[in-house]
């Protein structure tokens, strides 16, 4: 069955309803690439994935990208421009019983017309390792032709079989532009739009819808069908759609962002490189496009945490305390108040001088896990254990030779405490903001070796 097969208009219908009962967004999905809308980096002149449609020859797809960019209808463009049967799984709700039945049809109606059958599988990174090795065998005997989508970065989420036999194409967010492009579209068009009424709109409502929108067309479009289909006609039978009746129709502006996929690691990334480059209107836009796209506070507070240590660090060792205090008391209060205190560890770490002299750890981590771990010098084991040695086995107590450095000026003395051979190793490189250069100089002139 072809889900976007073109239903004929019957007698009874109206203008505008060649689909009848469908929603406008639906009655509007593009049917050719001159329609299609976005993506020119694809499917602009001359650009591979145009290249291939208009030449035919088309071999299994994966299309990655956010919610909303067009990956269905992409797919189901080209089924109408190579002539394909359109079938189509939901990985969520389907699995490889209903690959079978699709793979049957495929292999029928290859046997009666040759026609190709395209299998666009939505969601196809929720298929664990053995449904997507099912799809091998039929892609390569080429009973199918299999477009994938998924939201989630393919090379983690894809089997690498499936990858090989695939092509990747990445879909980017589709932009304010494309949006208005399309209401527009829809308020002409008189067969499938809304262009058999007579529609006044304001530049400021059609601006409003597109803008809420946030790049989701079928979002921009329900409310612009929602807006003309409540709004009572005119005497003159036109219908007026101003500003406010656009905010009613679309309240909530739809913020770009999923948890579950790339954009939640994308977002992350832009809210951390912010503070990490000490843009404190920056670290705060991030953070809260997270949080209105339904990001759990707790996440980023975990990630200020770590920023605290890995980026201030040395700097400001208060930064952690900062945080930790900030978390404790969201924890107590929750929102909308703890605004307050996401703001305040994000301000603050934005604000910090910063030092990422933290990472020697794994500096260190490296050499250990490369050469192992050297022998503990005699004079630093355990006193007792020495005592002990000294007692039973009649050889001279190690401890003897530790030196105890309260006992000492400026509470330091000069000891090796170092594995044999490894005197020379210098792994931490003080940062030279904040309070570790203080900190570091003081020790240096302790040692003797300051300026």
């Amino acid at each position: 069955m072809d889900l976007f097969e073109k239903k004929e208009r019957g007698q009874g219908d109206s203008p505008g309803e060649g689909r009848t009962g469908q929603p406008l967004a639906t009655r509007m999905r593009p049917e050719s690439l001159e329609e299609f809308t976005g993506q020119e980096h694809l499917v602009g002149e001359g650009k591979m994935l145009r290249r291939m449609i208009e030449s035919g020859v088309i071999g299994s797809l994966v299309f990655y990208g956010p919610p909303s960019s067009g990956k269905t209808t992409l797919a189901h463009v080209i089924s109408k421009e190579i002539d394909a049967r359109f079938e189509v799984i939901n990985a969520v709700l389907d699995g490889i019983k209903e690959l079978k039945r699709v793979v049957q049809r495929a292999e029928h109606q290859k046997r009666a017309d040759g026609r190709k059958t395209i299998l666009f599988i939505d969601e196809i990174h929720r298929w664990n390792k053995a449904q997507q090795d099912a799809l091998l065998p039929h892609l390569e005997s080429g009973v199918i032709t299999l477009v994938g989508a998924t939201t989630e970065n393919p090379f983690y989420s894809l089997v690498k079989p499936l990858l090989s036999r695939c092509q990747l194409f990445e879909l980017y967010p589709l932009t304010r532009e494309n949006v208005l492009e399309m209401l527009d579209r829809s308020l002409a068009d008189e067969d499938r739009g809304l262009g058999f009424m007579k529609i006044e709109i304001t530049s400021e409502a059609k601006e409003h819808l597109a803008d809420y929108a946030g790049g989701d067309i079928r979002n921009a479009l329900n409310a612009l069908e929602v807006a003309v289909l409540s709004t009572p006609k005119e005497k003159d039978g036109s219908v007026k759609i101003g500003l406010q009746i656009a905010k009613a129709s679309i309240q909530k502006r739809n913020v770009r962002y999923d948890r579950a996929g790339d954009e939640h690691y994308h977002y992350a990334s832009a809210f951390i490189k912010s503070m990490r480059g000490s843009d404190v209107d920056a670290s705060l836009y991030w953070m809260c496009a997270m949080l209105e796209g339904g990001e759990d506070p707790n996440f980023l507070f975990r990630r200020m945490l770590i920023f605290a240590s890995e980026d201030v660090g040395m700097a400001d060792p208060y930064a952690l305390t900062v945080v930790n205090a900030s978390h404790d008391a969201y924890e107590k209060t929750g929102m909308p108040e703890g605004f307050y205190f996401l703001a305040h560890a994000a301000i603050f770490l934005a604000l910090s001088p910063k030092s990422n002299s933290t990472t020697s750890i794994f500096k260190v981590h490296s050499e250990i896990k490369k050469q192992g771990a050297g022998n503990v010098p005699a004079h630093l084991r355990d006193m007792t254990a020495n005592k002990l040695a000294s007692r039973y086995l009649d050889v001279e107590n190690a401890s003897k030779d530790y030196k105890y450095p309260h006992d000492y000026p400026n509470h330091w003395v000069d000891q090796q405490y170092l594995p044999e051979d490894m005197e020379e190793k210098n792994w931490y490189q003080p940062g030279e903001e904040g309070r570790e250069p203080k900190l570091w100089e003081r020790l240096r002139k302790i040692m003797g070796k300051g300026q």
